[in-house]
This record gives C-alpha cells, sequence and structure tokens, in this order.
C-alpha cells in the first residue's frame, strides 16, 4: 500500500505552483514523474507502488535532490524578485 503524502503546505492554493516547479527541476512536464526522474538520474531503483525494499540512503537520494534543487529555486526567483524592486 502507498503512503498517503503528509506534507502540509501552508498555504494551499499554491499546491500547482509547488508542482510546476517539482516538475521543472526535474526535467519532466509531469509532477508525478519527477521522483522517478530524479531516482533514474540517482541510480536508485524506485518503481510505483510499494519501495519499502529502499534503504534510507536511497530514498534521501530521491528526496534530497527534488526537495535540495526546488529550494535553491526558490531561493533564485526570491533573489530575483527583491533585485526588481530596487
Amino acid at each position: 500500500m502507498a503512503r498517503k503524502n503528509r506534507n502540509k503546505i501552508l498555504v494551499p492554493e499554491a499546491r500547482q505552483g509547488l508542482d510546476q516547479l517539482k516538475a521543472k527541476v526535474a526535467g519532466t512536464t509531469n509532477p508525478d514523474q519527477a521522483k522517478f526522474e530524479a531516482a533514474e538520474e540517482a541510480g536508485v531503483p524506485l518503481k510505483k507502488g510499494y519501495n519499502g525494499n529502499l534503504t534510507a540512503e536511497q530514498a534521501g537520494k530521491v528526496g534530497g535532490r527534488l526537495g535540495g534543487s526546488m529550494v535553491k529555486e526558490l531561493v533564485k526567483m526570491a533573489e530575483e524578485n527583491l533585485r526588481k524592486k530596487q
């Protein structure tokens, strides 16, 4: 059984934008495929459905790659907005 995503977004209306950002940093157009793209790049055997056989290190490679890239992109966007306001 797949685990339900329990991440809470402070602004629920931002879900679509975050999904688009996730797809962008993963190099795909479909946000649902983003983790599979990141897993392939990291050499992690991620598949649809149950992935309980993955080690914590392997799971971290996938999540860290996506999350880290998303944070970098958000910081870059914020810096651009600050520059435009000055």
